[in-house]
């Protein structure tokens, strides 16, 4: 490569060090520069290439994350054989191992991935190069030991699914050993991920095995409230609200006698029980999370060519700890991780509900960047190899759900560390085996129908209206130990895919609602009068909802309303109420217009509904009181189902039938 290509600059709040300056050709020869050889094998710097677009792809890809840095000894030529000879033709490397990348500070070493790319690239497999940031080495750990913030608190939880892994706790203080336990913001910790990002980025942007970079790994934010979040987030209220007395009447800081004066006055995240100050945070952690990926992402499309891709994978299905949606902006294409229970309880719900999000985020096809190869679990109390024939058969769902690349967790099984027991595709003896096998099946299936599998369109008619504030709001006030909002949402999902139903996620505040037929709305229970608005408009054009109870009862700031419930939605939902109770048993309704028989009933919550131009379905037969469970409104020209109870999940699916029925859509 020429010394002008790959030369590193850029800052950040500490100003780049000496090394992050250096040009790479000028770095140790045991780095790895490129042989004359090499170098003829590579095309130029800005040779034209077509831009990557994610549903422009000629193939699917098919392969796995591959770490020969992990093996017990040095089998590279072994492993890249065997993958040529099952027909993989992806595989995903280096985001997890930032102590081999530079292990010792500003010793960055690229010879042991030259030799992978190269051998890689000589088989015909393609490769997604992934930034190594989420897991810190050892030595930056003891310069800023105040970099890790987290540390396992628990042994991992009783398992409530024998078939779903649990996983340890984690909490404050920090210290080393967990991966993704670092600052975001900590200066340090930022100074040492950009250099790292841009020497490995630089260094190998034009290997013409490399066709994308996935930006850390599965990321989330800790929560913990460091010195720099604390004076993010007091900067981050400054801007938004202008002066303290603002918080004090949107979260109603008088109560308790705990109004702020002066911004230095604002007590940290710790102990704080007010539900205005939690939501605030937590929105403030989503930003911390996207801007932190879209930084990483503005770096590396200082070096990438325009048919290489960015992406970053989100660990599978809908996330109320992220705003997804805003990372994806930064991303040419979303990836997601999702793992699924096997054997007699295989089905593709997980599936499903990972990659209708994934490819609502962008609107496009997405990857799997990792997903089930034998058994998964960060312990041996989840070991359910899949059946002969349900490997090829998930792929075929992730496929038909809109992914163009299905990639396992991972090659081959580890012999040490806390995923000994996530196994690979080969097992921990490294030869060939019965998934070996049928994934050679799949990936000769694929080598000749996957140019007309590839780039599948959708243009669904039904989507389910997210809305991460009302999840978060309402886990400040839940109103059962076992419903929550995302126990409403997967109901609403699962009967959808019960129907063979196929909906989008859209966010609240989405401008294109009118391109759906029916949106299904879990727990609206935080948002402003505008995006209720919005759902107004949607219904008053046409448009058919389906609301479940607590909507609409708390603003964007998480305070209640002070007008009728359900506030904005009134007109629309055709009802009142003033009431609410708790349920301590399910309680039965009648009529039954649905005949789901003895499961009629409804659970958890009861609002009192008043009608005022909606029409009764169903109603609680309680003996002080006969209201509304579910009603019906005509408002404009379209129809509002307002659920006044958690259902259970026959009436749930029946009451969408029947809308679904209403709308055309079978």
């Amino acid at each position: 490569m020429s010394k002008a290509l790959i030369l590193l600059s850029g800052t950040l709040a500490l100003g780049s060090s000496a090394n992050s300056a250096r040009p790479v050709d000028e770095m140790k020869a045991k780095q790895g520069t490129p042989t004359g050889a090499q170098r003829a094998n590579q095309p130029g710097p800005r040779e034209q290439r077509n831009s990557f677009a994610p549903d422009r792809m000629d193939t699917i890809l098919y392969g796995v994350a591959y770490y020969p840095e992990y093996m017990p000894y040095d089998r590279l030529d072994t492993d890249v054989e065997l993958m040529r000879k099952a027909g993989i033709n992806v595989v995903r490397v280096g985001e997890s191992t930032w102590s081999s990348w530079e292990p010792r500070d500003g010793d960055f070493q690229f010879a042991w991935m030259q030799r992978i790319l190269d051998r890689l690239h000589q088989a015909g497999i393609k490769v997604i190069l992934g930034t190594p940031t989420y897991s810190i080495p050892t030595w930056l750990y003891k310069q800023h030991p105040d970099i890790a913030v987290t540390h396992a608190t628990t042994a991992a939880p009783r398992l409530s699914n024998p078939y779903y892994p649990t996983y340890p706790g984690s909490g404050a203080p920090g210290a080393y050993g967990p991966r993704q336990n670092y600052d975001f913001l900590n200066p340090y910790f930022r100074q040492h991920a950009e250099k790292v990002i841009r020497q490995i980025v630089g260094h190998f942007k034009d290997h013409p095995a490399i066709i994308g970079y996935q930006i850390d790994n599965e990321t989330f934010p800790t929560g913990v409230p460091t010195q720099y979040m604390n004076a993010a987030l007091l900067e981050r209220l400054k801007r938004k609200y202008k002066t303290p007395n603002t918080l004090n009447k949107i979260w109603g800081l008088a109560y308790w006698g705990q109004l702020v004066d002066k911004w230095e006055d604002l007590p940290s995240r710790e102990g704080i029980l007010n539900p205005g100050y939690k939501l605030e945070w937590e929105n403030f952690q989503h930003d911390v999370v996207t801007d932190y990926l879209a930084w990483q992402a503005k770096i590396v499309n200082e070096y990438k060519r325009p048919d290489q891709f960015i992406t970053q994978d989100f660990s599978g299905g809908v996330h109320t700890n992220l705003d997804q949606w805003a990372i994806a902006r930064s991303l040419d294409v979303v990836a997601e991780n999702p793992y699924f229970e096997t054997q007699q309880r295989l089905d593709a719900r997980r599936i499903w509900l990972a990659g209708d999000l994934g490819r609502s985020l962008k609107g496009t096809n997405y990857l799997v960047t990792e997903t089930n190869a034998q058994s998964i679990g960060w312990d041996s109390r989840t070991q359910y190899p899949q059946y002969p024939g349900q490997l090829r058969l998930a792929v075929y769902s992730h496929l038909a759900a809109g992914a163009n690349m299905v990639e396992y967790w991972h090659w081959h099984s580890l012999h040490y560390g806390q995923e000994t027991y996530w196994r690979g595709v080969l097992s921990h003896d490294l030869e060939p085996n019965r998934t070996y096998a049928e994934v050679t099946t799949v990936a000769g299936e694929l080598k000749r129908i996957g140019s007309q599998l590839v780039n599948l369109k959708k243009d669904n008619k039904v989507a389910i209206f997210f809305s991460a504030d009302s999840a978060n709001a309402l886990s400040y006030m839940p109103v059962s130990d076992n419903v929550d909002y995302m126990t409403v949402l997967r109901q609403m999902f699962n009967a959808l895919y019960d129907l063979n139903i196929e909906p989008d996620f859209v966010q609240a505040g989405d401008p294109e609602l009118a391109r759906y037929k029916v949106l299904l709305v879990p727990p609206l229970y935080s948002a402003s009068d505008e995006v209720l608005q919005q759902l107004v408009d949607y219904v008053n054009r046409g448009g058919r909802i389906v609301m479940a109870f607590k909507s609409g009862f708390t603003d964007q700031y998480s305070t209640v309303r002070h007008v009728m419930a359900p506030g904005p939605l009134r007109a629309a939902a055709g009802l009142h109420y003033q009431e609410f109770t708790n349920l301590a048993e399910p309680a039965r309704l009648e009529p039954d217009p649905y005949g789901v028989g003895d499961q009629n009933k409804g659970a958890v919550w009861q609002e009192f509904l008043i009608p005022d131009t909606a029409q009764p379905i169903t109603s609680f037969t309680d003996a002080y009181w006969h209201f509304p469970a579910i009603t019906r409104n005509q408002y404009g020209s379209g129809t509002f189902i307002y659920e006044g109870t958690y259902l259970t999940d026959a009436l749930q699916r029946e009451l969408i039938r029947d809308v679904l029925k209403s709308a055309g859509l079978t």
